[in-house]
């Protein structure tokens, strides 16, 4: 078996490297001060691995003078040119960037195309040492793979398989793959099937695993912990991000958590007995270590449900506080529905709204809607294609104005900010009442 390194600036991914943590920044990538202080906060916290979105050839400008700004106060932290729809930018991004990160959904419109200008990156990344992250989002997977598998986790493997094989026509092996969905089950199924098909081939290419479009909240922090630990513990993945609509340090004590819970090999080999107390210093990291031990089993259908008690430095957790735990548990683990399934974009330097403050008054009029699956999201790039598995979605389309789906289809367009989410909820009401669209889960 080849089991890759890759080298992403001065972090080794893969083999049998320590798993990495990454987050995004959610600054303006033209906005140096800025993104270099956020840059600057998130190394210190712990990010091994930084992000930036890197839509055009502005920013990446801007990320070659961040990166030497960067560098002249001794942090050495890899960057990341997130690029999406131009392989002209990630062609320019390479030779600035440590990681290049790009979407075969979206790289090139045609597939020839995009088969010669992956062939220039590579060129380019070679010569400049630069690594890339072929990033594959359930949902935007475009209509020949769709034809063939659906829009399904194997679908998404193939893809991966595809531009892996790309890669290696062009003796380039400094890739990661990601498989991201925000339905946890569709995400680790694709993992999973994209693992064996590489044990099959004789290659093991670094994963870099992720829920996304979490949420946020203690929601959030459970989705994630679930996706990753069903993976982590069959000693798949290399790299992680949990992906939060928060400030993105909020990011890096979560991740933190659950990479050290698999260093610890007795928690990937571990029984669980139906009734365990658990001790923790605090509320997080008692979600945190049980979603990683439960969370899993509920995924796999191995146990149905499960008893629990836990204290904080001793003090008992109330049986209320338990409740409501499962119940969020149960919900990402796709087991029992008992409330609005939520996917949220953590925003990035294309959000041009308060994507925080939208997300929490969205959660709080939709939260009557159990069994909804309700997306909020930054920009078209996080739109349509990351959000599949939503019913509804609220989307934004520029500055203060708001695009609102049902499903995949495109209902209003342009809408005031300050009208969108009463536009959002006169929609569903709308349906409820004419009974034309039902919601997925339940």
């Amino acid at each position: 078996m080849r089991n890759i390194e890759v080298n992403v600036g001065n972090v080794v991914v893969g083999k049998e490297n320590k798993i990495v943590i990454q987050t995004m920044c959610n600054t303006s990538t033209t906005d140096v001060k800025n993104s270099y202080n956020q840059c600057i906060q998130l190394a210190k916290a712990g990010a091994q691995i930084i992000r930036l979105t890197t839509q055009g050839i502005r920013e990446v400008e801007a990320l070659g003078l961040l990166k030497q700004k960067l560098r002249r106060a001794g942090v050495l932290t890899p960057l990341v040119a997130d690029v999406h729809f131009s392989f002209k930018v990630a062609i320019a991004a390479a030779k600035v960037a440590d990681k290049v990160r790009i979407n075969p959904g979206n790289f090139a419109k045609e597939e020839e195309l995009a088969k010669r200008e992956f062939a220039n990156l590579i060129e380019v990344c070679k010569t400049n040492s630069t690594s890339i992250r072929i990033g594959i989002n359930h949902g935007s997977l475009g209509e020949r793979i769709t034809a063939i598998y659906g829009n399904t986790p194997q679908g998404m493997a193939a893809i991966a398989l595809e531009w892996i094989e790309m890669a290696e026509k062009s003796n380039f092996d400094q890739i990661i793959i990601s498989l991201k969905a925000s339905n946890v089950l569709v995400m680790t199924e694709a993992y999973k099937f994209l693992y064996k098909v590489m044990e099959e081939r004789g290659v093991l290419y670094p994963l870099h695993l992720g829920v996304t479009e979490a949420g946020n909240g203690y929601e959030g922090r459970i989705k994630s912990a679930v996706g990753l630990a069903t993976l982590l513990k069959l000693g798949i993945g290399d790299t992680i991000r949990v992906s939060l609509t928060e400030d993105p340090m909020n990011e890096i004590p979560v991740a933190k958590f659950i990479a050290k819970y698999f260093e610890d090999k007795s928690n990937i080999d571990k029984k669980y007995p139906t009734n365990v107390v658990y001790d923790c210093l605090n509320y997080q990291d008692f979600i945190l270590k049980v979603s990683c031990d439960y969370g899993p089993l509920l995924l796999e259908k191995k146990i149905d449900n499960f008893n629990l008690s836990g204290t904080i430095l001793g003090e008992d957790i109330l049986e209320k506080d338990i409740q409501v735990f499962k119940g969020n548990l149960l919900q990402a683990s796709r087991r029992k529905f008992t409330k609005p399934e939520y996917i949220a974009c953590p925003g990035c330097g294309r959000t041009l709204f308060n994507l925080e403050k939208v997300f929490k008054e969205v959660k709080k009029r939709t939260s009557h809607l159990a069994g909804y699956n309700i997306a909020v999201m930054g920009c078209i790039v996080n739109g349509p294609g990351e959000m599949a598995d939503a019913d509804y979605g609220y989307v934004g389309e520029g500055r203060d104005r708001v695009s609102i789906y049902r499903g995949k289809d495109l209902i209003y367009r342009s809408v005031p900010q300050e009208e969108a989410i009463d536009k959002l909820l006169e929609l569903i009401e709308q349906d409820v009442r004419n009974k034309v669209f039902l919601p997925r889960n339940g």
